[in-house]
């Protein structure tokens, strides 16, 4: 297997996530409701209950680089908001964590995802409002590119990252 560079690996992992992306928008999420038509914009994002995003460590490279882009005052915020979600929701790098949910530190209000374009999980991209389960992705889909950014890892890193909380996987 021939390693390539964390630079090469995140713009492998951004042709990953448009893929995903373009299958999700093409083929589900129309049986969805438009988060643009949301009642209550952000709290499937904010709702302490109910995130539970992993993430590699090929995908917080991406999101810390997406983050490097923002003002050194927003970027600070959503630092304090990484550590206040591991502390406040007892999260660890440890697999005892792996049920725990929390709020996601990059949803800012009035804004939205504050790494949307450059940088959203693969989770995140394939969650909307359905109405009827079926309608829902099948998980094969997400586990298939999730398996993608895996082998990614292992070119970047040499071996298989385990997948952390994201504030926990972003944390510097």
């Amino acid at each position: 297997m021939k390693i390539i560079s964390e630079t090469k690996g995140i713009e492998r992992l951004a042709e990953i996530r448009a893929g995903f992306s373009r299958d999700i928008h093409d083929d589900f999420e129309h049986k969805a409701k438009p988060c643009a038509e949301c009642e209550t914009p952000g709290d499937c994002c904010l709702d302490a209950h109910f995130v539970n995003v992993r993430i590699s460590r090929l995908e917080a490279a991406a999101i810390r680089q997406a983050l490097d882009q923002l003002s050194p005052e927003k970027k600070y915020a959503v630092f304090e908001r990484v550590e206040n979600a591991i502390d406040r929701f007892d999260l660890t790098s440890t697999h005892d964590s792996a049920a725990k949910t929390y709020a996601c530190p990059l949803f800012e209000n009035g804004i939205g995802c504050l790494i949307h374009d450059t940088a959203k999980p693969l989770p995140c991209i394939a969650h909307a409002c359905y109405e009827k389960k079926e309608d829902l992705p099948p998980d094969e889909l997400l586990a298939g590119r999730e398996n993608e950014i895996d082998d990614l890892n292992k070119r970047v890193y040499g071996r298989s990252a385990p997948l952390l909380p994201l504030p926990v996987a972003i944390r510097r």
